[in-house]
C-alpha cells in the first residue's frame, strides 16, 4: 500500500492522527471492533490506559493476521465511555500507540459512547486498512 498523509496547514496541526489518508492498494481490510478482551473472552485492565493498550493490540493482531501491518491503517475510531478519561490519559495514550503502531499515523476519531457491549470495557478500537 502507499499512504499520502495529508495535513493541510489551514487545519489545525495534528497530534496523534492524520487529518486525511489517501491509500492506495489492492485490498481492503476491515477490522472489527477490539475491547481489551483476552483468549478467553473477559475484559482485562481497569484503567483506561490498560485497556487501550490491550485494545490496540487485538486490532493490530487481527490486522496482521490479514497479512497487514501497522502502516497500512487508513482509518480508526475509538470508542469511549468516559472522553474527559481518555483526554486525561491522551498522552499516555499517543506513547502506547507510538510503541505499538509507530508513528504512521491513520485518520483518527474519538467517540464518547454511553456504555460499549461488555459493561466492564471502557475502549473499543476498529477501522480499516488497505494491502497492496
Amino acid at each position: 500500500m502507499t499512504a499520502e498523509r495529508v495535513n493541510p496547514p489551514d487545519l489545525s496541526p495534528p497530534t496523534g492522527f492524520s487529518h486525511a489518508v489517501v491509500a492506495t492498494g489492492t485490498r481492503v481490510v476491515l477490522l472489527a471492533g477490539q475491547t481489551a478482551l483476552d483468549t478467553d473472552g473477559k475484559i482485562t485492565g481497569d484503567t483506561l490506559p490498560e485497556q487501550f493498550e490491550k485494545a490496540l493490540t487485538n486490532l493490530l493482531t487481527a490486522l496482521r493476521a490479514a497479512g497487514g501491518t501497522p502502516a497500512d491503517l487508513a482509518r480508526v475510531t475509538v470508542y469511549a465511555t468516559d472522553v474527559a478519561d481518555y483526554r486525561r490519559h491522551a498522552a499516555h495514550l499517543g506513547r502506547t500507540w507510538r510503541r505499538l503502531a509507530g508513528r504512521d499515523y491513520p485518520a483518527m476519531a474519538v467517540v464518547g459512547v454511553v456504555r460499549l457491549w461488555d459493561e466492564r470495557a471502557l475502549v473499543e478500537l476498529d477501522g480499516f486498512a488497505v494491502l497492496p
